[in-house]
């Protein structure tokens, strides 16, 4: 198939003013959306992967969305496979609570989570590595000073959709200006002095590095995956990937794992098999959703 004019599949990297930019072969077209989206009520996003027929006169039009692998909603973004959750060591210091929820709002929509413990080279972050990595989970510590572990994000990037996630001051923006300097992301320090408070508005955007797509997700913090990524209380168990072993083999299938007789995830946090940090978190989680209706959860 000719990609000069045609048909061709591509990703969606930005959306500026109702036009989007799709990457085609290293090729950036300009569409538009064909009328018939709105009237079935689609609406393309960021990281969408598209069917467009390319218009070498005028602007090329998104035909066809191809179906979604996940979505987050804030921001919009498709296709996630992996959310890099920035916390510092020190100042602000680990709050295990909010990595948790962010790693249990990614798992839950099958993102691949992997945590960054910054600022390593003011405190050692070994006892938060030690945490994740027993469970399986990517923990890896940074520090911009020596930019230690810099290659082992780089080495997670290949051919996947990455978005980064972190509260203020944890660092994030720092991490992406050693990953990427050329993009020119503000620090939290650059943003005062040009006058960029925190509701400017910005985009989302895919950027082609390290043989995968990163995504400049401004603002992007734990609240927005509170807010707008509620997970139900029966499905919260399934967020926390190092239940699945002992789920199963509780005495009663209604479970919950809180305080019941016979809970082998207890068995499991007793034994040291399971980081009493982590159920500490999903208790608390359940404590958060358990009256919550289903209906009341988009």
């Amino acid at each position: 198939m000719s990609k000069t004019e045609g048909k061709a599949l591509g990703i969606l990297t930005k959306i500026i003013g109702g036009f989007y930019y799709v990457e085609v072969d290293n090729k950036l077209y300009e569409c538009k959306a064909r009328g018939i989206f709105r009237k079935n009520n689609i609406t393309p996003i960021v990281g969408d992967n598209v069917e467009i027929t390319i218009n070498q006169a005028g602007y090329s039009s998104i035909d066809r969305v191809l179906k979604r692998k996940n979505s987050i909603v804030r921001p919009a973004l498709a296709n996630v496979d992996n959310l890099v959750i920035v916390s510092s060591v020190v100042d602000p210091n680990v709050n295990l609570y909010l990595i948790d929820k962010m790693i249990a709002a990614a798992t839950i929509k099958e993102i691949n989570p992997i945590v960054v413990f910054s600022k390593s080279d003011l405190s050692s972050a070994e006892q938060y590595l030690e945490i994740y990595r027993k469970v399986g989970i990517e923990a890896i510590g940074f520090s911009s000073v020596d930019l230690r572990g810099i290659d082992d994000i780089r080495s997670l990037l290949k051919d996947k959709i990455t978005a980064f996630c972190g509260n203020s001051g944890v660092g994030k923006s720092t991490l992406l200006n050693s990953l990427f300097p050329e993009l020119s992301l503000l620090t939290g320090e650059t943003s005062q002095k040009l006058g960029r408070g925190k509701h400017t508005t910005r985009t989302v955007e895919l950027f082609s590095k390290y043989g995968g797509y990163v995504a400049d997700t401004p603002g992007f913090s734990s609240m927005d995956l509170e807010r707008y990524e509620i997970i139900k209380k029966n499905d919260l168990q399934y967020a926390f990937s190092e239940f699945s072993d002992y789920i199963n083999k509780c005495r009663f299938n209604s479970c919950m794992h809180i305080c019941e007789k016979g809970c082998a995830v207890l068995e499991a946090v007793k034994n040291k098999e399971i980081p009493k940090s982590r159920h500490d978190s999903y208790v608390r989680m359940y404590k958060e959703v358990k009256d919550i209706k289903d209906w009341q959860i988009k």
